[in-house]
């Protein structure tokens, strides 16, 4: 089935916006929820989280939701109550969808989710990690499995259910890339402690097109790992952007513990990392476009 009317929750993110423009390119139509209109071309409806508040219109013949909503992880400095916002926009967004699903009438029949390879836990292993593997125990682990347990309550509405645990997004505008590029602009770029722990990377038009498999693809339910398929580590990608940009990377590594004191427990995201496997998404029959990490950046850093 292809999904023809779709709402998106988080469409002015990374993922949102491109995903939003593959979307009208293939002639869907597409509308979102926000918690404002202002500046929007595309149909917009409200909401208020707090207040827990929907436009129902917005369900009117729409067949399929994408949830992308949520708080940015690396937006802010983790102090406690920007931890909470990090849970509870997640958690209490998804709470809120269910209820309004629930207690509408409704033409919903897919529910696509964002979720994040930080369900796992960051380790400095090697250990290839699938679907399959249990929940870590650290702040982005608890986090995305509370969130993933909101989002499995909507199943219960007869409503099919896919989640997408998301890598690192390359893109050119946004996101990790442009962040570590610019110090490598600046003949400054250098790995980031060990500088060995694992980058589970995906490029921006292969994780928009996986989200759109998951609206089309009746056969998909449940987890999907929304990585690509040959992970990487910090001091691989460093110099990888380098030879991209045409700049050499000479810098030692930052130690862990500048780091600490520069971004305190967010440092604990960059400092470690995790091999995710993409192959279940593969046997669905997704296709990556940018298998590479080189084609990647070159697409993207050119």
């Amino acid at each position: 089935m292809t999904a023809k009317n779709i709402l998106i929750t988080g469409a002015s993110g990374l993922i949102g916006t491109h995903l939003t423009e593959l979307l009208q390119r293939e002639r869907r139509h597409v509308a979102h929820l926000s918690r404002s209109n202002r500046g929007n071309k595309t149909t917009t409806f409200l909401w208020d989280i707090a207040q827990a508040k929907l436009d129902v219109a917005a369900l009117q013949g729409t067949d399929t939701i994408v949830h992308l909503a949520g708080a940015g992880v690396g937006e802010k400095r983790w102090t406690n109550s920007y931890k909470k916002e990090i849970l509870e926009s997640r958690t209490h967004s998804t709470r809120l969808l269910y209820d309004t699903l629930r207690h509408n009438p409704h033409a919903v029949k897919t529910f696509v989710s964002a979720s994040a390879i930080g369900y796992y836990g960051f380790e400095d292993n090697d250990s290839l990690l699938t679907e399959e593997h249990p929940a870590g125990k650290d702040f982005m682990a608890q986090v995305t499995r509370a969130w993933e347990e909101e989002v499995d309550r909507i199943a219960t509405l007869g409503i099919r259910v896919v989640k997408i645990r998301i890598g690192i997004v390359l893109a050119a505008e946004g996101g990790a890339l442009e962040q570590m590029a610019r110090p490598v602009k600046l003949f400054v770029g250098a790995p980031l402690g060990t500088g060995r722990q694992n980058v589970s990377w995906i490029h921006i038009h292969d994780i928009c097109r996986m989200f759109i498999k998951a609206m089309d693809d009746e056969a998909m339910q449940g987890p999907y790992n929304g990585t690509g398929p040959y992970a990487t580590n910090n001091r691989e990608l460093t110099k990888a952007i380098g030879k991209a940009m045409g700049r050499p990377v000479f810098m030692p590594p930052v130690p862990g513990v500048v780091l600490k004191m520069l971004i305190g427990q967010m440092a604990e995201v960059v400092l470690t990392g995790s091999n995710v496997s993409s192959e279940k998404i593969q046997r669905e029959g997704f296709q990556f476009q940018f298998k590479t990490l080189e084609g990647a950046l070159k697409d993207l850093l050119h």
